[in-house]
């Protein structure tokens, strides 16, 4: 859902809304997010009539947690937002919950922030298995950012829980902001995927005076409609099918068009890769 961010934002979307859209666009499922909830219960219900009415499910449920945080309260918060995901997917019968890292911070060191971020996932971690809910660390940020991060961090976090519920959501427009080639760093943790966001982007043009990601070189990216960015998308199928992956692929998009019209667009896009 996170694809209609400022659809939502503007008020010309909810939830079910959402839902509707996503059936009409041609989706198979729904991914939805915490970030979109006001009224949890009420929400969730409305979310769950919608999903009955399109005959859609929701396999992926997604939270925005942050471990990187200096005060042990504020990483419990953290911790209970996997939580929080894990008793979400139920509901929906997902088994999928994405999470984040976290990402260093003024006064916390590279050090500190990936001690707290194994150890938060660890516990998450421990509580997913005990629900049979499997976990998907997405690229995001810096510390969590290269596929070599996202596949590190992982192996710890089973190691420090005694599970392996915790793989990756590799974020194949995400990559690029830390400069490292999409299907380069798939391939490090494909055989860890549990899901993945499928997504493109464009360098912006010299000329371009909006907002726009910047990625650790300094270079700009602006989102687009799958098939239309520099991401090599064909390569990246190609990872996940040589480590076997028959996970959900779920499409991102994160342009300045209309996504009433590029995303329909991106999903027949993305049927033509696979």
């Amino acid at each position: 859902m996170y694809s209609y961010a400022q659809s939502f934002k503007a008020g010309l979307l909810d939830i079910p809304g959402f839902i509707h859209e996503a059936k009409r666009a041609g989706a198979d499922g729904v991914e939805l997010l915490e970030y979109f909830y006001k009224d949890i219960d009420r929400d969730r219900d409305a979310a769950l009539n919608a999903l009955d009415e399109t005959g859609l499910p929701c396999p992926i449920f997604s939270v925005g947690n942050n471990f990187a945080k200096i005060d042990p309260e504020e990483r419990h918060k953290q911790l209970q937002r996997i939580v929080f995901g894990v008793d979400e997917a139920l509901r929906y019968g997902a088994n999928v919950v994405r999470v984040f890292a976290g990402d260093v911070a003024e006064g916390i060191t590279y050090a500190q922030a990936r001690s707290w971020i194994i150890e938060g996932l660890s516990e998450g971690s421990k509580y997913a298995a005990s629900k049979g809910i499997r976990l998907a660390l997405e690229n995001h940020g810096t510390l969590a950012g290269r596929g070599d991060q996202v596949r590190g961090i992982i192996d710890d976090a089973r190691s420090m829980s005694g599970t392996d519920v915790l793989g990756a959501n590799p974020d194949t427009g995400n990559f690029l902001l830390v400069n490292q080639p999409s299907h380069e760093a798939i391939r490090q943790v494909a055989p860890v995927a549990n899901m993945v966001h499928f997504k493109d982007f464009v360098e912006a043009p010299a000329d371009h005076e909006g907002w726009a990601y910047t990625a650790l070189d300094g270079r700009k990216y602006l989102g687009t409609a799958i098939g239309e960015g520099e991401v090599q998308l064909g390569q990246c199928i190609e990872e996940l099918k040589n480590a076997g992956f028959e996970g959900w692929l779920s499409v991102e998009y994160e342009g300045a068009e209309d996504p009433f019209t590029a995303i329909p667009r991106s999903i027949e896009n993305a049927r033509k890769y696979l």
